[in-house]
């Protein structure tokens, strides 16, 4: 890893276990380049390391990642995989290629947990919103605790899905549920519609987490590979890809659109805060519920 990355993101191995951690709790773990970047480099040391078995995905702190951070610090920028000759842009104007290569540098980064030959557990503490998603529902088995949240907030303004496994892993009922209104689900309810494998008190869920991953250990490496690769080849083969491609494009969409426009620039008018607030006081959740952070 980089330096950078290592501030934010550490790797470490634990036995059979490769552990991937978020490490920038002041800003509730929130999705910057070098956090994204942190946690591919951090699923390619473990697929190469001869002794892992399985992976997890955590977060320090309060909350494993409220999303991506709208409002960076210096430096906290994004990095695009594409340039091209172009006019200088009027305001306002929106060039789709290019931002459809800079989000889907994201997806391909997010979906190395997807294709990591070996079992992927996403936990889940606190708070899992928005771009936390395109992440975290990636990864092969999800473990809850009991007192957290996860849902997709900016299906109300500003954003939709881009690694969209939101209809592959719910079905249609839930998935329209809780994407056409962007509602946080409860661990009770997570587990339930079976958005997630298992719920732990959450003093509890590290541990509970790390034994499960040990238990992989006990098949061979090759045999939770092929498995794998059944199983998500099955969901490629319904359209992932296409539903991905379209996720991200509209993704750049919704963020250019007179309403997300207007919704931006009250941020500066009235505070990130109280505007996040507002968007969620009608359901009562996220930046209505907790108004701690800041979660995209």
């Amino acid at each position: 890893m980089a330096e950078k990355t290592r501030e934010v993101v550490r790797y470490e191995e634990r036995g059979s276990v490769a552990i991937i951690t978020i490490r920038r709790p002041e800003k509730l773990n929130t999705l910057t380049e070098a956090v994204v970047q942190g946690i591919a480099d951090g699923i390619d040391a473990a697929t190469a390391a001869r002794e892992v078995r399985a992976v997890i995905l955590r977060g320090e702190g309060r909350v494993f990642t409220a999303g991506y951070d709208l409002v960076p610090d210096e430096g906290g920028g994004w990095s695009s995989p594409y340039d091209a000759p172009s006019p200088e842009p009027r305001a306002g104007a929106w060039d789709p290629v290019r931002d459809m290569q800079w989000m889907g540098k994201n997806v391909e980064r997010f979906m190395k947990i997807w294709h990591c030959p070996k079992p992927v557990i996403g936990q889940i503490h606190g708070w899992a919103v928005g771009g936390a998603t395109d992440l975290v529902l990636c990864c092969d088995q999800l473990f809850m605790a009991d007192d957290a949240y996860i849902g997709y907030a900016p299906s109300r303004v500003f954003g939709t899905p881009t690694t969209m496994m939101w209809i592959y892993r719910l079905g249609l009922e839930h998935a329209k549920q809780f994407l056409l209104t962007g509602e946080a689900i409860d661990a009770e309810t997570a587990l339930r519609i079976g958005l997630v494998s298992h719920v732990h008190p959450a003093a509890e869920l590290p541990a509970r987490v790390e034994e499960y991953a040990e238990r992989f250990q006990h098949i061979p490496a090759n045999q939770l590979a092929l498995n794998k690769l059944l199983i998500n080849q099955a969901f490629e083969n319904m359209g992932l890809r296409t539903t991905q491609l379209l996720g991200t494009f509209f993704d750049g969409v919704t963020r250019h659109t007179e309403e997300a426009y207007r919704w931006t620039e009250s941020f500066r008018e009235k505070g990130f805060r109280q505007v996040i607030a507002e968007r969620d006081a009608p359901w009562g959740d996220y930046g209505e519920r907790n108004r701690d952070g800041e979660q995209g």
